[in-house]
């Protein structure tokens, strides 16, 4: 994949040439306030240095999930205004991704300018199946610029108008982002230091089947978390009383586990869990075995001794990827589990580890907890790029890059 220097190098150089670059500025807001700038302050290397070089520098990305059409909450409007602050220079916002507006917009900019264009999703083209419809809306916006920076991360597993289509239309290169997560994510996949300790939380196995199965061949050790669990405990033939299962699943945990077992990985389970009457912050809890969980009540955290038993699975792992949250963490009484794993993450770290948050909702636990995104060896901005960049598939915006 080209770098940036490589890029300026084709085009003779960057200074009065528009660029275009793909960013992920998905955010989550309250309103119009930004909860969590991470992925914003993520984005600065790169249009940074695009700017710095004198290039014209258009940033595009999505927010939400909007249908196709304009929709007030899903505004990029409050990104400009935390871009600018970030970057120390104007961030000019234009309402329009493409038409008379936003043309008109980059035809008045200067060298060394900035330019955020509306929500790429606002354009039912972005996101569209139909191939000619998706390749109108890239011909537009590359008619914008005279050179495509890929940088959004969390969105090359995407094959989007303006992840995919788009590079195949102009001179392309990797902005300094996606170079930095593919090189974490080739580690992890080609070449972990050991022991090789995997943490995966969340709601469903099924989201994380395939990641399950590949690193089964790579990692030494895998602990698992979260609302998938109880599918494992209830492939191992307990109780899981009303807490989040997928029948559907048992069987294929049978067999991971399995084969886990002749391969000589090892699988750690909770020993306790935190049980709720209800899905509320304010419902009656207690911890019980995680053999012992009541019929009628349902698993919302990992409890106090699989905290220490993560602990200690932990404690000689060179090298460490999380993802997925070990509880409803939103909810006082049951974040003890995912802060306790961040808080050894933070440990491992000092102590030399290569540690990994894997973007989505483990991203948003820590800095939730108050760490610092340098407590850790890298945050991912991709939760399920990542993902299915571990379990060995082809991702679109990626490999478009390589042509």
């Amino acid at each position: 994949m080209r770098t940036l220097e490589q890029l300026g190098r084709d085009l003779g150089g960057l200074a009065g040439r528009t660029v275009l670059v793909r960013s992920d500025l998905n955010v989550p807001l309250d309103g119009s306030t930004i909860t969590d700038d991470g992925r914003v302050r993520a984005s600065v290397p790169t249009i940074y240095e695009l700017a710095d070089a004198g290039a014209r520098v258009v940033v595009t990305a999505h927010l939400g999930r909007p249908k196709g059409v304009p929709e007030e909450k899903y505004s990029l409007a409050p990104v400009a205004e935390r871009l600018a602050e970030l970057l120390g220079r104007p961030v000019r916002f234009v309402g329009q991704t493409v038409g008379p507006d936003a043309r008109a917009a980059v035809e008045a900019m200067s060298d060394g300018d900035v330019l955020l264009l509306e929500n790429l999703r606002f354009n039912a083209g972005e996101t569209a199946k139909n191939d000619e419809e998706r390749a109108e809306f890239a011909r537009e916006l590359a008619g914008l610029a005279d050179a495509f920076v890929s940088d959004g991360f969390g969105v090359v597993h995407r094959a989007q108008a303006s992840v995919y289509d788009v590079a195949r239309l102009l001179p392309h290169a990797a902005g300094k982002l996606v170079l930095d997560e593919v090189e974490v994510m080739r580690q992890l996949r080609e070449d972990p230091k050991r022991p090789y300790a995997v943490i995966l939380g969340g709601a469903k196995v099924s989201d994380k089947l395939g990641v399950i199965e590949s690193l089964i061949s790579v990692a030494d050790r895998l602990l698992i978390g979260g609302g998938m669990v109880f599918t494992f405990l209830k492939a191992q033939g307990h109780e899981v009383g009303t807490s989040l299962l997928e029948e559907d699943q048992v069987e294929t945990v049978k067999g991971y586990l399995e084969t886990a077992a002749e391969r000589g990985v090892e699988i750690v389970l909770p020993t306790d869990i935190v049980v709720a009457d209800s899905f509320s912050a304010d419902a009656r809890h207690e911890v019980v075995a995680a053999d012992a969980i009541p019929a009628d009540m349902m698993g919302l955290d990992i409890g106090p001794e699989s905290e220490r038993l993560f602990a200690e699975r932990l404690a000689d792992a060179k090298t460490i990827f999380w993802n997925g949250p070990m509880g409803a963490f939103e909810m006082e009484p049951f974040a003890s589990g995912t802060k306790a794993v961040a808080d050894v993450l933070v440990e491992r770290t000092k102590d030399g580890a290569m540690t990994v948050v894997g973007g989505g909702d483990s991203a948003a636990a820590v800095r939730e907890f108050g760490h610092a995104d340098d407590d850790f060896g890298h945050i991912s901005t991709g939760g399920g790029a990542s993902l299915e960049y571990l379990e060995g598939k082809e991702l679109p915006g990626l490999n478009v890059l390589e042509d």
